[in-house]
């Protein structure tokens, strides 16, 4: 059963956040994959946040002030589409099921809203994400505007809602986390299931699968993000998801999944041997790599900004190329040329949460974010080794990410993915078909 509370908390908080004004938050359409077969569908985390209501052809509009009010816009109750498509709450149950103040008709969209913009100061809206509503949202305005004659008026400013949304999301909330650490629960697993399913002969698309069986014997709706399942040189490319390739002997395989589970995600990177064993060249590397890991989680603690995760791992990931002779210089000269950012072009984390690439600014006022408890993110470092004239050859087409999800704690910081073997002697001892 929904937990209803959750939800009108945070519509009230917006709302107090809001001041005077009405909020418009549709969720999202759904999407055709081919002629009239749909992609499975998933809404709009913004409008989610807020209601915990997961049905297409829904919009909530908030309208703050003295006596706030929330309305959801909803599909009506309708027995011969269920027959074909399944439940639908419809106006009335939604209304009692998920706490409205009152619930209509998406039918009546067009009607109503233009009644409700009316004599507001202020219209809440993500403006840009989609056009189709950017034009709606004008129609409606220009409906109100036609009424000036009669003392009505219009909204005279538009604000982006996504802007105290991002705030109000970025501290996670127990309930969230609690999903959260369900999500890595369900996808470390995953990661274990992958690498002992891992041997040279077998394909890319086949490890894929063992992870999608385990996300969703365990109940998650679905892989929180393509999954990348990367062999060999595909390691090398960053957002490879062909995952059609030959595991060959002596190759790394990078593996970035993981599952979403109540909507909130998880994202792990491990990257290990297909035959189960380390060759030196790809030991030092991966040693590298999970030094720089460690010393950016040491840093992901609240009062640090977040830049330092990063600037940590760089400092580790600089001097380990110099010593592998992958670079030259010193190391400040090292990470003020940039010389680095051949083998690790990308930033070290990203929030975490309803979305894989969670919401919120990573700067505030100018100035890196602080950390603060509850702010959950990934640490990522890596190491991408093409071929080249001045690369020694043992590190040719070497891609390694190992990454974890952290929560920011009172106490300091809990890894919420370190159940995912990790050290070599972890993997190699996992791995090991005898």
């Amino acid at each position: 059963m929904t937990d209803i509370k959750r939800y009108q908390e945070r519509r009230h908080h917006l709302s107090d956040l809001m001041g005077q004004g009405i909020a418009i938050i549709p969720t999202a359409p759904e999407r055709l994959r081919n002629r009239d077969s749909h992609y499975p569908y998933r809404f709009d985390s913004y409008f989610y946040y807020l209601t915990g209501f997961a049905e297409p052809e829904s919009v909530l509009v908030l309208v703050a002030g003295d006596i706030p009010k929330s309305i959801l816009f909803c599909r009506d109750k309708d027995m011969e589409r269920e027959i074909w498509d399944g439940f639908r709450y419809g106006p009335e149950a939604a209304r009692e099921a998920f706490g409205f103040d009152e619930t209509y008709s998406i039918s009546k969209l067009d009607e109503l809203v233009p009644k409700l913009l009316a004599d507001q100061p202020t219209m809440f809206y993500g403006i840009g994400v989609d056009s189709h509503w950017d034009e709606r949202m004008v129609a409606w305005l220009n409906r109100v505007r036609e009424q000036s004659r009669s003392g009505v008026v219009a909204p005279s400013e538009i604000r982006d809602i996504r802007v105290p949304l991002d705030e109000m999301r970025l501290i996670k909330r127990p309930e969230e986390i609690h999903l959260m650490r369900r999500a890595a629960e369900i996808s470390t697993g995953a990661h274990s299931r992958a690498m002992l399913a891992t041997r040279p002969g077998r394909n890319e698309y086949e490890i894929e699968a063992e992870l999608m069986h385990e996300f969703r014997r365990h109940g998650a709706e679905s892989p929180a993000y393509t999954s990348i399942v990367a062999g060999g040189a595909n390691a090398c490319v960053l957002h490879y998801i062909a995952n059609n390739a030959p595991l060959n002997s002596g190759d790394l395989l990078l593996i970035d999944a993981g599952c979403e589970m109540g909507g909130y995600a998880a994202d792990i990177t491990r990257t290990f041997p297909v035959s189960g064993k380390f060759s030196p060249a790809q030991k030092d590397l991966y040693e590298m790599v999970l030094a720089s890991q460690a010393a950016a989680i040491a840093v992901s603690v609240s009062g640090h900004t977040w830049d330092e995760p990063h600037q940590a791992a760089v400092k580790v990931l600089a001097q380990g190329m110099i010593d592998f002779g992958l670079c030259k210089g010193t190391v400040d000269a090292v990470i003020e040329s940039g010389d680095y950012k051949r083998f690790y072009m990308h930033r070290t984390g990203h929030w975490l949460g309803l979305d894989v690439h969670d919401a919120g600014e990573y700067k505030h006022e100018g100035k890196w974010r602080e950390l603060q408890p509850g702010m959950a993110l990934t640490v990522e470092p890596g190491c991408y080794v093409r071929p080249g004239d001045d690369v020694p050859e043992a590190f040719w087409n070497i891609g390694i990410r190992i990454e974890d999800d952290i929560l920011v704690t009172v106490e300091g910081n809990e890894v919420l993915t370190a159940a995912a073997p990790k050290t070599v002697s972890e993997i190699e001892s996992l791995m090991r078909h005898d």
